[in-house]
């Protein structure tokens, strides 16, 4: 990931404490539950190591390889698991735009930023259409989430409280709400990064 330092820095950061607290998300709920926050947390954590900036460390020429390898990996498992919708087409739609990022990231590649390989795809080219197409995804998917975390008006009748009867809420890790900010957040990210190729 190239472009302004600071950017780089913030979304280095972003994503790596999203993809730690989807990672913490793995202790609680059920296996149902737990399966997608892998996914995010690899997601997560794959996107802070592209977003490294370059003053920070150099990395190897090959790590693209590493990158393709890796979530040409996630992308198989996540097709087996396509059939059931909703959220797996959205890890398997993720996890191709990280491989698209790393093949684009490739000492081979087409290099139209003033960055150096090594990098994600700011400092190289990618297919436009594709490019264009996968903003417009992560477009459309970041307005639908932001739209989801806007909470309902409480329903007539309804307990100020939430119905929990004054007994706390599900764990920290369990929130249901923080899940979805998370998703917002990769998602946001990944637009951010797909706009430098």
């Amino acid at each position: 990931m190239h472009g302004p330092a600071m950017s780089g820095w913030l979304l280095m950061a972003l994503c790596g404490v999203t993809g730690a607290y989807c990672l913490l998300r793995t202790r609680d709920g059920t296996e149902r539950e737990r399966g997608p926050a892998r996914a995010e947390a690899l997601m997560g954590f794959g996107m802070a190591a592209m977003a490294v900036p370059p003053a920070l460390i150099t990395l190897p020429g090959w790590m693209w390889v590493v990158y393709a390898v890796v979530f040409g990996s996630a992308s198989l498992h996540a097709l087996v698991y396509a059939g059931g919708g909703g959220h797996h087409l959205h890890h398997l739609v993720g996890s191709l735009a990280m491989v698209y990022m790393a093949v684009a990231m490739a000492p081979g590649a087409a290099h139209t930023g003033s960055g150096h390989p090594g990098h994600a795809a700011g400092a190289a080219g990618g297919v436009p259409v594709l490019t264009g197409v996968l903003l417009a995804y992560y477009a459309l998917y970041v307005l639908r989430s932001a739209g989801r975390l806007i909470p309902a008006p409480p329903q007539a009748g309804a307990p100020a409280d939430g119905g929990s009867g004054g007994m706390a809420g599900p764990a920290w890790g369990a929130r249901p709400e923080l899940a979805l900010a998370c998703r917002l957040t990769m998602g946001i990210a990944m637009f951010a990064m797909l706009l430098t190729l």
